[in-house]
């Protein structure tokens, strides 16, 4: 089994390496912006936790990435700089989990190269739970040799495991999807608010939903929590303004304006302003209920 080391260690990225240690990858060595979040895995996992991205890269084979932006991904590959994952970048495979721009996936696998290591492209459409479980939906782009040599590590970390095509593709279907789901949550947390202005009955409501034209994957994810206001994180706030500003950037490059994408995007836009977005993205009902925003 490879040396796994893990750049970013958030909700996420833990479980994912709680997930390979457990199926027989030795966890080498782990960093975080977060040393409290690194800290606490290494002692969990028996591994380093070290200051610099150039630390595990020495000491692993595979390296994954999970880190929040396009900022944070230029940051861990800066060229000409001794803490960066190019330090030691030769030889290695780099698999790159984080939701960020098609191009920022483009410029990482071009400048590993050119230190001469592998980049991999592999954007997760699942959750935390998804996470430990080993059960991710993962899009990957790239090289498809790059593809086939990651693939025993990525089969067990995923439930469906989907090759998109060359680096970038896999980001655009990724940057699709979440602005889709975003759409769908802001629906959601509208029809569930009107309803309760109404005086309806929401657990009625919601299963007259699931079983109509107004059934949704988020329905079954964040509809009790909606009704509930409970907002624990799998899927924050801020991840989702992100994600649908990616995709409204796309929009823009090819002339489409998605009024409801844009609508969306304010909403969560609103929901950070307010200081929660830390909260999960079923929160946007915050927004939308009658007398529970200000």
């Amino acid at each position: 089994m490879a040396h796994v080391g893990f750049v970013g260690v958030g909700r996420m990225g833990a479980n994912m390496a709680r997930r390979l240690q457990d199926k027989g990858y030795r966890i080498t060595a782990v960093h975080d912006r977060n040393q409290q979040a690194a800290d606490e895995l290494s002692r969990e996992l028996g591994c380093e936790a070290v200051e610099t991205p150039a630390r595990v890269a020495e000491l692993s084979e595979v390296v994954v990435t999970v880190v929040s932006d396009d900022a944070a991904m230029h940051d861990i590959y800066r060229e000409g700089e001794s803490n960066s994952l190019l330090a030691h970048a030769k030889g290695r495979l780099f698999i790159n989990c984080a939701t960020v721009s098609p191009d920022v996936h483009i410029a990482t696998e071009q400048v590993v190269e050119r230190h001469e290591g592998a980049s991999l492209e592999a954007c997760m459409a699942s959750s935390i739970t998804q996470a430990r479980q080993g059960t991710l939906y993962l899009m990957c782009a790239g090289k498809e040799s790059v593809f086939e040599r990651a693939r025993p590590l990525l089969e067990v970390m995923s439930a469906r495991l989907r090759y998109i095509g060359r680096t970038g593709e896999a980001a655009k279907v990724k940057a699709l999807v979440n602005m889709v789901m975003n759409c769908n949550t802001a629906a959601l947390a509208e029809g569930l608010g009107l309803g309760a202005a109404l005086g309806v009955d929401l657990t009625m409501l919601r299963e007259v939903f699931s079983q109509t034209g107004a059934a949704s994957r988020v329905l079954e994810t964040d509809g009790e929590d909606m009704q509930a206001r409970a907002h624990d994180c799998y899927f924050s706030a801020a991840h989702a303004t992100k994600d649908s500003g990616i995709a409204l950037g796309l929009a823009a490059t090819v002339g489409l304006t998605l009024p409801l994408a844009e609508a969306t995007h304010r909403q969560y836009q609103r929901l950070v302003a307010a200081g929660r977005g830390d909260l999960d993205k079923s929160a946007i009902a915050e927004l939308t209920f009658k007398g529970r925003h200000q």
